[in-house]
């Protein structure tokens, strides 16, 4: 009887130190590390045929609701694949509510949108497209477009055997396409890989800071330099909500269709973030840590465009982050650090070696409409 009760004792703390022990490893902050080649999903595998269709697609606003928005149009080869607008453009007689982020290694994240809502570009492509602030698009619409490019038609045959263009097929070429989008030969990546001068005295001062008293690494860690867990930072508001008459029905819009309650959709001025994913009092006002990757060309940062250089994004995280309306959630991550000018410089160098060359690409003539066979 002794035995089996030691028996039964020995499963029950195993299991205990499993489940505990799991999130503790997670916990772990992931070293720094050179960026390698991303993963290609089993059932999408990639083929040049499709990944040329899904760079057609990808910039081919037949995919929107009136045929007038791209993916392209806010995700700009020249803008950093993003929009350099605080808040990202939307669909005709819309505006979008948040800043639009890079295309730029999204094959690496688990976590789509600024409160992961996607959890792989498959599934991040039609939230945009038919997003009433994005796209705007329409299942059957969209096909019944690309059944009349010949072009298309011939090639969703050819890549996914379809009889006529599948709304969904288009999703699949298009993730195919951004997962060539990889900026992985930066002076960091360098460095990481051995090259001891692929970063200057200066960079290499800024490298220290970030792991050590600027405590970055705390949250942007791992190979993609973010740990894609959720944080409040105290980030202001976006303050054209409130002198753009068009951004403040965007946002009462998003409040009343996400469910908030009356209290809070006629009351609260700040974004809630990732409360509207989980109805979750703490979660109000976090966002997902984004990668530190091709910083160099994605200016506004933060989830609404707050901040235009690396200069005032360092000072905001030296001054112990902002405040927002929901700073009982601020993380407690957050204090000043207390950098000197030289320091911060340092800093700012160091984040600069996360990009390389840009990223360049000529929009590609899109194929015509046509008589059907």
């Amino acid at each position: 009887m002794k035995i089996m009760k030691k028996i039964a004792f020995v499963l029950i703390v195993g299991l205990v130190i499993l489940s505990y022990g799991t999130s503790a490893m997670a916990d772990k902050n992931a070293p720094l590390a050179a960026l390698g080649k991303p993963s290609i999903p089993a059932d999408n595998p990639q083929s040049a045929a499709k990944i040329e269709l899904g760079k057609l697609l990808f910039f081919d606003p037949r995919i929107g609701g009136d045929a007038s928005v791209s993916c392209a149009d806010c995700h700009m080869p020249s803008q950093g694949w993003g929009f350099n607008d605080p808040i990202s453009r939307g669909y005709p007689g819309a505006i979008h509510w948040r800043n639009s982020q890079t295309v730029v290694n999204s094959a690496y994240l688990g976590k789509l949108f600024w409160t992961g809502s996607a959890k792989s570009l498959e599934n991040q492509a039609p939230s945009a497209a038919l997003g009433a602030l994005s796209g705007n698009g329409e299942r059957d619409m969209i096909e019944a477009r690309l059944a009349f490019i010949p072009v298309y038609v011939k090639a969703f045959r050819e890549v996914f055997g379809d009889r006529w263009p599948r709304v969904n097929n288009v999703w699949r070429a298009m993730a195919s396409f951004e997962r060539t989008l990889i900026h992985n030969n930066t002076p960091f990546d360098k460095h990481m890989r051995g090259d001891k001068k692929a970063l200057s005295a200066q960079q290499k001062r800024g490298l220290k800071l970030f792991q050590g008293k600027a405590n970055c690494i705390e949250c942007h860690n791992g190979a993609q330099l973010t740990d894609q867990k959720y944080y409040n930072l105290g980030v202001p508001r976006a303050e054209e909500w409130l002198t753009r008459g068009l951004a403040q029905v965007t946002f009462r819009y998003q409040q009343y269709g996400k469910g908030t309650t009356e209290k809070m959709y006629r009351k609260v001025k700040d974004d809630a973030g990732l409360y509207y994913r989980t109805k979750e009092n703490a979660d109000k006002g976090k966002f997902r840590t984004p990668p530190l990757r091709y910083l160099a060309y994605t200016a506004p940062y933060m989830h609404n465009g707050t901040f235009f250089d690396l200069e005032e994004l360092v000072d905001f995280y030296n001054d112990g982050g902002g405040k927002n309306e929901f700073a009982a959630n601020k993380t407690k991550l957050l204090k000043p650090l207390k950098l000197s000018d030289e320091e911060k410089e340092d800093l700012v160098a160091f984040l600069e070696s996360l990009s390389g060359p840009e990223i360049k690409m000529a929009t590609p003539k899109l194929p015509p409409y046509a008589p059907l066979d």
